[in-house]
């Protein structure tokens, strides 16, 4: 019995040891907080880029669809003789004004026209500054604030 008891300690030992393993197991308040401030430094130092992007993607986004707009106006116009009147709007590339001689749309292929990137609608001016017309979109902050967005409409 004493050799069997021997042989058993090693055994006793190993599961005695795995109880305080498992006792130990897990991460320390310390540990915890060094990881959340490397996750705070992260996005810290990464988020601004990322949003910054964000923000250069919306007025590329903007630059484009006033192209578009400029496109399908001069469509209207090779159809017309005349851009839309400023009361007429945008709209007149997807629904036939009353003042259209041949009207051969819609020039935009959805049913509505869309607002710009930051959901406001594009402003139409007939006639532009320099140009036939204009279209413009405000940014972020809708009519009225600073950050324009013009057509390049010739």
């Amino acid at each position: 019995m004493n050799t069997s008891a021997l042989r058993l300690e090693p055994l006793r030992r190993s599961v005695a040891r795995a109880k305080n393993r498992e006792s130990e197991a897990g991460f320390t308040l310390v540990e915890m907080l060094v990881v959340i401030a490397i996750i705070g430094l992260v996005v810290g130092l990464v988020g601004p880029r990322v949003l910054n992007y964000l923000s250069e993607s919306k007025v590329k986004a903007a630059k484009i669809q006033i192209e578009s707009f400029s496109a399908a106006l001069d469509l209207y116009y090779l159809d017309n003789g005349v851009y839309p009147a400023g009361n007429e709007g945008l709209t007149a590339l997807i629904e036939r004004p009353s003042s259209a001689r041949a009207w051969n749309g819609p020039y935009l292929k959805t049913s509505l026209v869309p607002a710009d990137p930051w959901g406001h609608p594009y402003v139409y001016k007939v006639p532009g500054d320099h140009t036939p017309y204009e279209i413009d979109s405000y940014g972020a902050g809708g009519i009225g604030s600073q950050s324009l967005i013009k057509s390049a409409s010739q």
